[in-house]
Formats: C-alpha cells, structure tokens, sequence
C-alpha cells in the first residue's frame, strides 16, 4: 500500500474531541479494507457519513459467463467495445474469476450527478485513451494517458473526463492491491532494486471539502447488484484524513525497465499484486546486450496461470497484426510464444517500444458473452504462420 499521506486539518491524536468552528464535533471514521489489522486512515467529515435518507430498488450487474472452462487461445478486439454515456454503464466485462474480473470501457461522461463506490473489491483502473480528475474524499488526482488509478475497495469516488473520448482497462480485486512484497523493505519502503519509488506515486491532492446538505446518489456495488442509496450529506465533507490506506496514481511511463544480458522473465515488469494475480507493466526498454542474445521471448509452457496481454501501444515484436486495445489470453495448460519468423526477425534489434499491460491469474477466468461480440475467432490459428 502507499506510504502514510496527510491531507487538511485533523487532531493532534487519534480519537480524541476535534471541533468544528460552531463548537460540534467533527465526525472521525476509520477506513480500512481489511478490518483493524491492516493499513488504515482517519477520516474527520463535517456531518455523520452514516445518515442515509433512502434505498432504491436494487439491479444485477453480474457477469454473464459464456463459457464457464476452456482451453484456447483468445483474443479480443478491445477497442469494439461501444461508448456509453455514463460511466457505469460503460464499464463491460470480459475475462472473470474468483479472484478478479477484468473489463473494459470507453465512458464520454463524467460522473457529475452520482457517486460510486464497489465495497466487494479494490480497482486497477487503466487510463489507455483520455484524461480528468479521479475525485474522492480523499481529495483529486489528476490522470492522463498510460496512468493507473488504485482505489481501495469502499472509496466514494467520481471520474471527471476532459473530453468524450476515453478508454479504460479496469482490473477489479476481491483482495487488496499492493507492490510486490520483493520490492519493499522490513517497514514498507519500496527499495533500490525496485523499478519505481514513492516519488512516483500520485497522491491525492487539493481536499475540497463540501458541507452541504442535500440528496446525493450514491451507487454501491456489493456482490454484483447496485444498490443506489441517496445520503442527507456530500460524500466528500472531509475536512482532514491521514494514514496508509487511499487512492494513488502510478503511470506506466514512470516504470524503471529491469533488463539484462539474456532475455529477462516477465516477473521483472511486476507492477502490483493481490491474491490469485499479479499486474505486470512492459515499457520501452533495451533489449539483452550479449553478443548472441534473442530479443523475442522463449516460448513458455503455461501450465500454472493464466496469462492476459492487454496491447497500449507501439511495436510488439513478438506478436503480429496486434491493435491497439486489443486482448490476448493464453491460458494455463498449453504453451505459447512468439509468432512464427519473429525470433529471427528480433536477432540484432537494439531496443523495444512496445506498451502493455500484463495481468496473470493463477485461476482460470471465464469468458463472458460481451468478450464474445469482440473476439477474433482464429487468433489460436495465428503459429501456423
């Protein structure tokens, strides 16, 4: 998780008196995702975030499973996926299991008269195509291209997009999201040898606290249903918070490549971790520098996970005819590699540009009917050469 982070006004000490100018108490909440033996912050709020004025009607947003087991290479045409208006709505799954569900979308709205928040599961939301303002109560993260957004599970937030063109590759969590446990030292601080440090984390910034009353929508996700609740107070009255457990911001152009004389394993672009998966980055690096090095990996018998490429840019030197947004899923029990000619095609190549998102499971996922509408059905065809 990020390290500790302060923000606005709060008490000398935790939960004790703390008045507002009118002589009432601030409302102080603690906000962990895994009870009191985790990381934490204390958040003071001007009214109780407790007082809910009423409950609509709750609907299904599960995923439709299209094929519970299979054993094929896939691949999925990511930018298919239509805009929609609203964010939420947007948002369409594609690759699931009981660790994660991975989805994508391309909202042109900002979320301007709702708030969300998903109390089953922490999100990776992957910025591929615009930019805006992550705001929560936690304060504003400002966000562009190649950005990840990390929120723990029960953030109130709202995207704000700068323009109707935007593309989103979302991961969602049923465990907390954190950096791989090698890069970080006995007390949490990420190390030397780490491809990425705190100075590259985006923290939130500017709290802007709103103490006004009203009827605010707040949609939350529990165990796949919406369920809207409308609060008698702005979700965002937070005058102060501090503590380890918040939104953050990490762009994938901040990523150190690890690289070295003989092709490097995947495990050196890791980028976060949770239970059942990890998150990889591939960025612009130099390629191996022994004299008779293969730039282009070796073919890989993957029996233990499933593996998820997710294409951002640039060339793909082991992969033809890729696009960008595209999706492919090799999963655990046959092996893959490069395409036919592009291993000898790498001999003697000085550098990659490639840009992509890796997500490997150590549980099958499950296809679902809207990755069907955007798959391209003879990818598995495409080592024939």
């Amino acid at each position: 998780m990020p390290h500790y982070h302060r923000l606005g006004h709060i008490p000398d000490k935790r939960h004790i008196q703390f008045r507002q100018p009118d002589g009432s108490l601030y409302h102080e909440q603690l906000f962990s995702t895994e009870g009191f033996s985790n990381d934490y912050s204390l958040l003071y709020h001007c009214q109780p975030p407790t007082a809910i004025r009423q409950m609509d009607d709750r609907y299904a947003v599960a995923p439709q499973i299209a094929q519970p087991q299979q054993l094929c290479h896939r691949s999925l045409m990511g930018f298919q996926i239509a805009p929609a208006a609203d964010y939420l709505q947007s948002r369409q799954p594609v690759l699931v299991n009981a660790d994660c569900a991975i989805s994508l979308a391309a909202p042109q709205n900002s979320m301007t008269n709702y708030f969300f928040k998903n109390a089953d599961a922490d999100e990776i939301i992957f910025i591929h195509v615009g930019s805006g303002t992550l705001k929560t109560m936690y304060g504003s993260i400002p966000f562009e291209y190649g950005d990840y957004l990390v929120v723990p599970r029960g953030t109130v937030y709202q995207m704000h997009f700068d323009t109707p063109d935007n593309r989103l590759f979302i991961v969602e969590s049923h465990s907390p999201v954190v950096y791989p446990k090698r890069y970080l030292s006995d007390y949490g601080q990420l190390m030397e040898h780490s491809p990425f440090c705190e100075r590259d984390i985006k923290q939130p910034r500017q709290l802007e606290t709103h103490s006004e009353k009203g009827d605010f929508s707040v949609l939350i996700k529990k165990e796949n249903w919406i369920y809207p609740y409308h609060y008698l107070y702005h979700p965002f009255d937070v005058v102060g918070w501090d503590g380890c457990c918040y939104p953050y911001g990490f762009s994938i152009h901040n990523f150190e490549p690890i690289t070295g004389r003989v092709h490097q394993p995947p495990p050196v672009h890791q980028t976060f971790q949770a239970r059942g998966f990890v998150v990889c980055s591939f960025v612009p690096r130099l390629y191996d520098y022994h004299p008779l090095s293969i730039p282009a990996p070796y073919n890989h018998s993957n029996i233990d996970s499933d593996e998820v490429l997710y294409y951002v840019d640039g060339d793909f030197l082991s992969r033809k005819n890729v696009e960008k947004g595209q999706i492919t899923l090799h999963p655990g029990g046959i092996p893959h590699g490069p395409h036919p000619g592009t291993v000898e095609k790498s001999i003697g190549k000085a550098a990659t540009h490639e840009l992509a998102v890796m997500v490997d499971t150590f549980r099958p996922l499950q296809m679902t009917l809207q990755a069907l509408q955007i798959e391209d059905p003879n990818y598995h065809l495409s080592w024939l050469g």
